[in-house]
């Protein structure tokens, strides 16, 4: 009979230690649960030339923000650690939008936040969700639906505050909230 509960025993403390490890290792990744990143979405608008950042791919309806009814527009804009156009570049923000409302007060965006610096270099988010035509310091929310490399298995959600704005160029900026599964 003693025989019988040693290995039961052996097993359910090897059990004890691993999940204890796998705990472990879990809250030193993410010790409050969630991880908080903040960078700046630097685009230069429709419209500003050459250089334009975000460009029509189909333009169906005529409209200064892009969100016409049917319109598709696709951008690659830089990422940046802070609100200064020379501040450091931490990556690229690529992806698509559509013009999704009747009302075109809003579009649907699909994209990536791509990292090519830093400790995040070579990892991406996926995100999607609606893009509102709102005054500038409007606080808008897109989920976090997925990621690669060090954001593999990745949840949560992205706030977006467009913060400055000229003729040319539109800042935002982003701060990420996101899980693990």
């Amino acid at each position: 009979m003693a025989a019988t509960s040693v290995p039961s025993c052996f097993f359910f403390l090897l059990f004890l230690a691993l999940f204890s490890a796998a705990a472990a290792a879990a809250s030193s990744r993410n010790p409050n649960g969630y991880m908080h990143l903040r960078f700046y979405n630097h685009e230069r608008i429709l419209g500003s030339g050459p250089d334009a950042t975000i460009v029509y791919a189909v333009e169906r309806r005529g409209s200064t923000s892009g969100a016409g009814f049917g319109n598709v527009i696709v951008y690659d804009n830089l990422l940046r650690a802070g609100v200064e156009p020379d501040s450091p570049i931490v990556g690229r923000n690529q992806g698509m939008g559509v013009g999704s409302s009747l009302a075109e007060n809003s579009g649907l965006t699909n994209f990536q936040l791509v990292f090519t610096a830093g400790k995040y270099n070579g990892s991406s988010l996926a995100l999607q969700g609606l893009f509102p035509v709102a005054p500038l310091g409007t606080v808008f929310e897109r989920a976090i639906t997925g990621g690669t490399g060090r954001f593999r298995l990745a949840r949560g959600y992205l706030l977006t505050t467009e913060v400055r704005a000229t003729n040319t160029t539109l800042t935002g900026q982003l701060d990420a909230y996101i899980t693990f599964r």
